[in-house]
């Protein structure tokens, strides 16, 4: 997992595709749900991920609710046209807050 803490108020998660995003999405809601780290906004960089599958979704919706909970944004950023096809399929396009690029995710979410 490539996880970047850019600064005390954001963490950019890079994933890749299975099985490396199921196990970096499950550390990194261990370590939301444990509550010994404050939270961060997070950036969530699909670019590395060519397709999702249900439990990919299931986590990604999860983190998005922590986060809330603590008055923190989710974004996700660099998505492939596949991913897009199933965010519009699935609802989740409004449901998650999409930003075209990382570091346009970083202005964003810094100001």
């Amino acid at each position: 997992m490539t996880l970047n803490q850019w600064d005390e108020n954001i963490l950019i998660l890079e994933l890749l595709d299975e099985p490396d995003f199921s196990e970096d999405t499950d550390t990194l809601l261990t370590t939301l749900r444990s509550g010994e780290e404050p939270f961060s906004n997070v950036i969530i960089d699909l670019q590395n991920v060519a397709t999702l599958n249900s439990s990919n979704l299931g986590a990604l919706i999860e983190i998005k609710k922590l986060l809330q909970t603590k008055d923190k944004r989710m974004v996700i950023c660099n998505i492939s046209d596949s991913i897009w096809s199933t965010m519009l399929a699935t609802g989740l396009d409004q449901v998650f807050e999409f930003i075209e690029d990382t570091t346009t995710a970083l202005l964003l979410i810094g100001s």
